[in-house]
């Protein structure tokens, strides 16, 4: 096998990576940095944020109203250093992104337009009219070319973490092309490869979240922290799970029911007055707006069509002139996956799974427990997110602790000799012959990938999904056990190498059940009902048993969970309110 040497890899090519890989450049021009990624940069999920970055910059705003908002978003489960870490690193990462070129939408003063965002009781959410994510990928792709001592491996795909001597030293992959597996020996590796929606059936994200990295930490040790907690964006278009933005509702978009009412004024999101509308209604947080719709379905006030029941999001007060200004991808997505005009009829919208606020266990350096193994973005946790992330907080998250471990990653780099390539070089090996006798070479298999995958996202949905019970995660854990056990009867009908895609997605399917299996556990254990984790049986918060973490540690048969605290600086735990 093929052995690549660097001082650092980084895995991902989306914002967090891109960051990562141009701050540990900075670092040190003289490191050798690759950046591994399942697809071409620009195709990295970032590029689908639509709605903005939260970060301070108005006069009106402050950081302790940022930090005070981010806590109370996650009730109360976020490491309150790490977030004010955030808020304060976030305005100078947001003027950097400036600097190099990002278009952000501006006020007729020229200064940085802001718009309103669920959650926040400030507007502070910068934006790029609504394709915000895709021009800030842009903007750190083309800042990143400049530094000439990244190597791009495009199209690889990333199978396992190598460990050697109690350090993470390296990662074998496939590139695609080729089919080829090859071995990339780097002193630290960081992990940026987003999130797991792909679990569910229903998702806002794009083909490729399916939880590589996640399931790659655990496979080495490495704990997934507060895995229980999926965010449902209340806003996805029906079918096709594609969002729509948050910011059809910052800029005056409201939700009803069949009978044209505003129905979250009877959930404790405040009245229906058309403004000040940053306390209420349709900008109260994503997981009780998500909650809400379920409510309306149960009472019958929800909209039967073809892929389920919706509710309508209604923008046509805007007016033509406004939507085309402030949210045009909007109006595009409308009418190309859907079928209608958003500025003469309403948008039928759902609760679609958006967000992971779980992820592999880092400090605020983006360090894993894992020496040399770092990790920043959707696929750690922090943890400033907690039990449900504030709206528009991602996309900086990704900006601050994509640099920060790219920093660390650096300096663990050039702290730490070169990998030991024999050691490393048995373990390719290794892994070599478990790809090829487990897919590619395997006879006699009966288990079909899509079968498999259907019947997963199902039990998740079902039994994981909005709201959840002891009777439903127990049905899913044990339906994931089955599936676990049918996996090892897989068969591919392509054993070519030359982009197998059926044998990544196999591959793939693997990682997932590791997340799902993580998910579901964590969401058992957890017998409390806190932000998107709301279980019937345990409606109430409770900060004296789980103010606390939860760490699914991999094991050969179920997820072993264990807790570790959450960090209570200035603001103590209090009843989360909105709309008042």
């Amino acid at each position: 096998m093929e052995t690549i040497q660097h001082d650092i890899v980084i895995i991902g090519g989306g914002l967090a990576g891109l960051r990562a890989a141009i701050a540990a450049a900075e670092t040190d021009p003289t490191l050798d940095i690759a950046v591994v990624s399942k697809v071409y940069p620009m195709r990295s999920h970032t590029v689908s944020a639509e709605g903005g970055a939260g970060a301070v910059i108005k006069p009106n705003d402050s950081l302790a109203e940022h930090i005070k908002d981010t806590i109370t978003g996650s009730d109360w489960l976020a490491d309150q250093d790490a977030v004010e870490l955030f808020v304060n690193e976030a305005p100078d990462e947001m003027i950097r992104m400036e600097h190099w070129g990002c278009p952000w939408s501006r006020e007729p003063d020229g200064s940085v337009a802001v718009r309103p965002f669920g959650g926040m009781t400030i507007e502070r959410t910068w934006f790029a009219a609504d394709k915000t994510g895709f021009h800030m990928l842009h903007t750190l792709f083309q800042t990143s070319l400049k530094y000439p001592t990244l190597t791009w491996y495009d199209e690889w795909f990333a199978t396992r973490l190598l460990v050697e001597n109690g350090r993470c030293q390296g990662v074998t992959a496939i590139e695609m092309r080729s089919g080829r597996l090859r071995l990339i020996a780097a002193g630290a590796v960081v992990l940026c490869t987003g999130g797991a929606g792909r679990v569910f059936p229903f998702t806002t994200n794009a083909a490729i979240c399916t939880g590589d990295g996640m399931a790659l930490a655990s496979r080495v040790g490495v704990p997934l922290k507060d895995m229980e907690f999926v965010q449902y964006h209340p806003t996805g278009l029906p079918g096709t799970g594609i969002l729509i933005t948050e910011a059809a509702r910052g800029e005056g978009g409201i939700l009803v029911n069949k009978d044209g009412y505003r129905y979250l004024q009877d959930y404790g999101l405040g009245p229906p007055d058309p403004w000040p509308r940053l306390r209420a209604m349709e900008l109260g947080p994503r997981d009780k707006l998500s909650q809400a719709f379920v409510k309306e379905q149960q009472k019958g006030r929800t909209i039967p069509g073809p892929h389920g029941d919706v509710v309508h999001l209604d923008i046509r007060h805007l007016g033509e002139k406004e939507i085309d200004e402030r949210l045009p991808f909007v109006r595009e997505l409308a009418r190309n996956y859907v079928g209608i005009d958003p500025v003469h009829h309403p948008i039928p919208v759902r609760p679609v799974v958006h967000y992971m606020m779980g992820g592999v266990h880092t400090d605020v350096h983006g360090a894993t427990p894992l020496p040399g193994l770092f990790a920043a973005g959707e696929v750690a946790c922090v943890s400033i997110n907690g039990a449900n992330r504030l709206g528009s907080n991602s996309l900086p998250e990704l900006l601050v602790f994509g640099a920060r471990a790219g920093k660390a990653a650096a300096t663990f780099a050039l702290d730490h000799p070169q990998p030991d390539d024999a050691a490393l070089a048995a373990q390719g090996r290794d892994e070599e012959r478990r790809i090829a006798g487990g897919f590619l070479r395997k006879e006699g298999g009966t288990e079909r990938i899509a079968t498999l995958r259907n019947e997963m996202t199902r039990a998740m949905e079902t039994g994981c999904g909005i709201y959840r019970d002891d009777g439903s995660l127990r049905s899913t854990v044990e339906t994931l056990a089955r599936l676990r056990e049918r996996f090892a009867r897989i068969r591919l009908a392509d054993h070519s190498l030359t982009f197998n895609t059926e044998l990544i997605a196999a591959l793939e399917l693997e990682f997932m059940l590791d997340v799902a299996e993580a998910v579901t556990h964590s969401a058992l254990a957890r017998t409390e009902s806190r932000g998107s984790h709301q279980r019937t049986d345990y409606p109430r918060r409770d900060d004296a048993r789980f103010l606390t973490h939860t760490l699914a540690h991999r094991t050969a048969g179920a997820p072993r969970i264990d807790y570790l605290d959450v960090v209570i600086t200035r603001w103590p735990p209090a009843e989360r309110v909105y709309g008042r």
